[in-house]
């Protein structure tokens, strides 16, 4: 019999509430005059300092580890697609469109991992896909397709989030601080790097504007991350696949309904039956053969 630990159910449900509302916070940071890019920079970069000081011993494995590249790479536009998404967006929508990752995850799978796209795998695909189209209808411009650059750059983060989950799975033998110090640092690393070009070319400004208001809640959330990353290492640790994609998916939830509640958001009828498909893609159609790559967080 299938032995579920509460505790990592609970800490999984931690790391999701946590990221299901942390768009309350880039859209404060973003209505102070700070860029998502350098709120994200600003916080990535305490966690990733944190991180180091508290896994000093895991830094030797990113050596032996050179495709932890990648997974910086994807987790750090990962974030900072997200999380500028959800500034600049409909929290809702760019939720609901970001979590069309396990799609990516099972074409990315078989590109990657040489997995088999079978049957219940395409049906997925159909049924997250239909789920999108119908969160994306719009009366007034006819053709579902993403509409504003939020939309647009949710996509780019769901399929980059897929990408990071897949080659976690490749790397599932690499020690948890070595694959989270990649993660957090991906994100500090490239937000710098993208702020610092934008703002010499002049498409956003430099983070001159942070001052006293700004900094209880990038304190705030700095601590908030760390403790959503060290939540879901010991989550996804102790939970089987299909259970941890059940568990993750409660984001969505999270995001729409704290939405809804602080009015930044409108529910419609469409959203809940698209949402509904979208959110039972990963589990609805299950292959008894093959998952899904493993959700492993932001």
């Amino acid at each position: 019999m299938l032995h579920l630990s509460p505790r990592a159910v609970g800490a999984l449900l931690v790391n999701t509430t946590i990221w299901g509302l942390s768009w309350i916070a880039f859209k404060s940071l973003q209505q102070q005059g700070i860029h998502p890019i350098w709120s994200t920079a600003i916080i990535f970069s305490f966690c990733t300092i944190w991180l180091l000081l508290l896994k000093r011993k895991s830094i030797g494995e990113l050596r032996k580890h050179p495709e932890l590249l990648y997974v910086a790479v994807a987790s750090g536009v990962n974030n900072i697609a997200f999380n500028g998404a959800v500034a600049f967006g409909d929290v809702v929508r760019v939720v609901l469109l970001f979590y069309l990752m396990p799609i990516w995850a099972v074409i990315l799978a078989r590109l990657v991992l040489h997995e088999p796209i079978t049957r219940p795998a395409v049906l997925r695909i159909a049924l997250g896909l239909l789920g999108a189209l119908i969160v994306l209808y719009q009366p007034s411009i006819g053709v579902p397709l993403p509409h504003d650059l939020a939309d647009w750059v949710a996509l780019l983060g769901g399929l980059s989030f897929a990408f990071s989950n897949v080659m976690l799975r490749r790397l599932h033998g690499v020690a948890d601080g070595a694959r989270s110090i990649a993660m957090l640092g991906g994100g500090a690393v490239l937000s710098l790097v993208l702020g610092a070009a934008l703002a010499v070319s002049g498409v956003i400004a430099w983070p001159a504007s942070i001052g006293a208001p700004s900094m209880p809640t990038l304190a705030l959330w700095s601590v908030l991350f760390m403790i959503s990353n060290l939540c879901l290492q010991y989550g996804v640790a102790r939970l089987p696949v299909n259970i941890t994609a059940v568990v993750m998916l409660v984001e969505i939830i999270v995001a729409a309904a704290s939405a809804w509640w602080m009015g930044a958001a409108e529910l419609r009828v469409q959203d809940f039956i698209g949402g509904a498909l979208i959110i039972a893609t990963p589990w609805l159609i299950r292959d008894k053969r093959t998952n899904p790559a493993l959700p492993s967080g932001h």
